[in-house]
């Protein structure tokens, strides 16, 4: 079933190599309307109905409805992405959430501070030498994850194991980018499935202080809490979590100074600002450019019927550049306190839970990068993914100062 738009509402082809989310096209449409038409279903543009319709218990993920949409039936993609914890509802999302949060504390997040920012300490001294750097391969990608196998228990040498399968997993919202998405999202989950068994085997074997222990703790216990297989399932998600998303908001900050130099001038100066910046960043630029969501039953919404089965997308980097939510929304702005959260981690009973953990991680990365370094320039071309699903640049060359 398919809902259909109404014939004065606009359309966006988001399927056009050319589209951009931050074109006029997308602001008129957003003026005229809070939803828009595409080729694959509704595109939800404005914050008020965007927030409403992620926490509407109506609206579901179905997970096997978002593989079957992009043409996958099996296979390792399908068996990881289906039972992931974000696409249950119900009493299984309750008993897993549950199990996650007594293991995702706010105290272990906050014990990662330091880790975090000696981490960010280190790998800013290379960038201090006025060259070109490629920002994502040598900081957006190491600091999350070093943060990452930290949060877990991974010992360092396997670091490297995780690098490019972690980045992969990404590509499980961007499934019509290309056509070696599919095998290198296989090669992921295959590589984390396998590494994931291992940690298990090893945290039963040798448990330690991190969230890989507590939660392999639960299955020991063997009170029904989780089974093995959705043990694996929640640490190579908890991965992708932890990492992907993190890594591009990192970069994609450089890329929102690097057009506002005068901005990091003065977080630089003021530090204190950090946290502000970083939600400043996230409204502005953000990782996950878009939600998608289905209609989990027929209902009405500001005069929409909205059909069973409907298929729609959440434009966030659109809905938080809404001058209705925002006052001075087409201004980057840190030093302005922003009352509306962003959207990219959801809402309701499926909100991140690593959002305070990526607030960390930016925030130390923002406040050592800005009081030791210039203000970031581009130097050099900047390929960009499609504009559905994770955001951020697969490179990023940089110059500070």
């Amino acid at each position: 079933m398919a809902t259909h738009a109404a014939p004065n509402v606009p359309f966006l082809d988001v399927l056009d190599p050319a589209f951009d989310f931050e074109a006029p096209e997308v602001y008129a449409a957003q003026a005229e309307s809070w939803y828009a038409d595409s080729p694959f279903g509704l595109l939800v543009l404005r914050y008020e109905e965007a927030g409403d319709l992620l926490r509407d218990r109506r609206m579901i993920h179905d997970g096997r409805r978002y593989m079957e949409t992009h043409g996958i039936t099996g296979g390792p993609v399908y068996d990881w992405f289906v039972p992931m914890i974000v696409n249950h509802d119900g009493d299984v999302h309750r008993r897993l959430r549950g199990l996650m949060n007594k293991a995702f504390t706010a105290r272990r997040v906050d014990r990662l501070r330091p880790f975090v920012r000696e981490r960010a300490e280190r790998l800013t001294d290379p960038l201090d030498d006025g060259g070109t750097h490629d920002f994502v391969a040598e900081f957006g990608i190491r600091l999350p994850l070093a943060v990452m196998c930290r949060l877990l228990g991974v010992r360092p040498e396997d670091y490297d194991h995780f690098g490019t399968w972690t980045a992969d997993l990404g590509l499980v919202f961007s499934l019509s980018g290309g056509d070696d998405v599919v095998a290198r999202l296989e090669n992921a989950v295959n590589g984390l499935n396998d590494y994931a068994d291992h940690l298990i085997d090893d945290k039963l074997a040798r448990p330690g202080d991190d969230l890989s222990s507590d939660l392999v703790a639960a299955y020991r216990a063997g009170d029904g809490q989780v089974s093995r297989d959705e043990l694996r399932n929640l640490l190579v998600t908890l991965v992708f979590a932890a990492h992907d998303t993190t890594r591009h908001q990192l970069a994609n900050a450089m890329i929102a100074f690097a057009g506002h130099p005068g901005q990091w001038t003065l977080l630089g100066r003021q530090p204190e600002l950090a946290s502000q910046a970083v939600e400043e960043v996230m409204r502005w630029q953000p990782s996950s450019g878009s939600v998608y969501r289905f209609a989990g039953e027929d209902f009405d919404y500001k005069g929409l019927a909205i059909e069973k089965g409907a298929y729609l997308t959440m434009c966030v980097k659109a809905a938080q550049r809404d001058p209705r939510a925002y006052k001075n929304a087409d201004r980057f702005d840190i030093t302005v306190a922003r009352e509306a959260p962003p959207l990219q981690f959801g809402a309701g009973p499926h909100h991140c839970l690593g959002a305070a953990l990526a607030r960390v991680e930016v925030g130390e990365a923002l406040s050592v990068l800005a009081t030791r370094l210039g203000p970031p320039s581009v130097a050099g071309a900047v390929p960009r993914p499609g504009p559905l699903g994770i955001q951020g640049p697969e490179t990023l060359p940089l110059r500070f100062g």
